[in-house]
Parts: structure tokens; sequence; C-alpha cells
């Protein structure tokens, strides 16, 4: 059986958030992403607003841009625990 996601939009003023972070920290976005270990491609979809992260890369980023408390929970709410690096299969694969 194939299981088909639905594409979850990320909640309004999450791509700026993280923009915003990222330039704060200094960094251009082919650092930030090399630091978190995304694409840079990745990186410009969720900035444009155009992906969620998943859970492991929510924390990736976190941690590569020094988010503060409110910008952490604010990019924890918006991950999904079923795709990317985070979906249960990629376990088993």
């Amino acid at each position: 059986m194939v299981m088909v996601r639905e594409r979850r939009t990320p909640p309004e003023g999450f791509g700026p958030m993280l923009r915003a972070a990222r330039e704060r920290a200094g960094m251009g976005q082919r650092e930030a992403a090399r630091r978190a270990g995304v694409s840079q491609g990745h990186l410009w979809l969720l900035e444009a607003g155009q992906r969620v992260p998943s859970a492991a890369v929510a924390e990736d980023l976190a941690g590569a841009l020094a988010l503060t408390a409110e910008e952490h929970e604010q990019l924890r709410a918006a991950a999904v625990d079923d795709a990317g690096r985070s979906n249960p299969a990629r376990a088993t694969a």
C-alpha cells in the first residue's frame, strides 16, 4: 500500500522568521544550509514558505541558527514528524 501524504502549509510568518534568524546569525543561505545539513534549495523553500521542515531538520536548523526560545517553538510547531529525516520508514530502510 502506498502512503500519500497531504502537503502541509507552513504557518503565516514562518518563512520570514526563519530568514530573519539566519540573517541575524550573519549567514547566507549556503552556509546556514551546510551547518543544518540540508540543501540550499531546501532552505530556500522553507524560507519562501513553500515547505515545512521535518522534526529532525527543525532541530538542526534551531542549532545552526541559534534561535530564540520563541523562534525555536515556532519552528518546532511547524515541523512534521512523518517526513524527511523524521519519517519512521527511514529507520527501517
